[in-house]
């Protein structure tokens, strides 16, 4: 399992945590855990992308 597919199980396991509890303060809590799992995954495939253009770069040059 990588990194961002870990992220994404995380941020599932918050929400299905959200959705079985009847307490709103633990709901909210569990949702912005899941945003919170979302946002570093998106921000994990955003810095993956970036490490492959630079590498073709590099190989272009090479």
């Amino acid at each position: 399992m990588t990194l961002i597919e870990t992220y994404r199980a995380n941020a599932a396991a918050q929400r299905a945590a959200a959705e079985k509890t009847n307490l709103p303060n633990r709901r909210e809590m569990h949702e912005r855990s899941a945003r919170t799992w979302e946002t570093m995954a998106e921000s994990a495939e955003d810095t993956a992308g970036r490490a492959l253009t630079n590498l073709a770069a590099k190989a272009e040059r090479a």
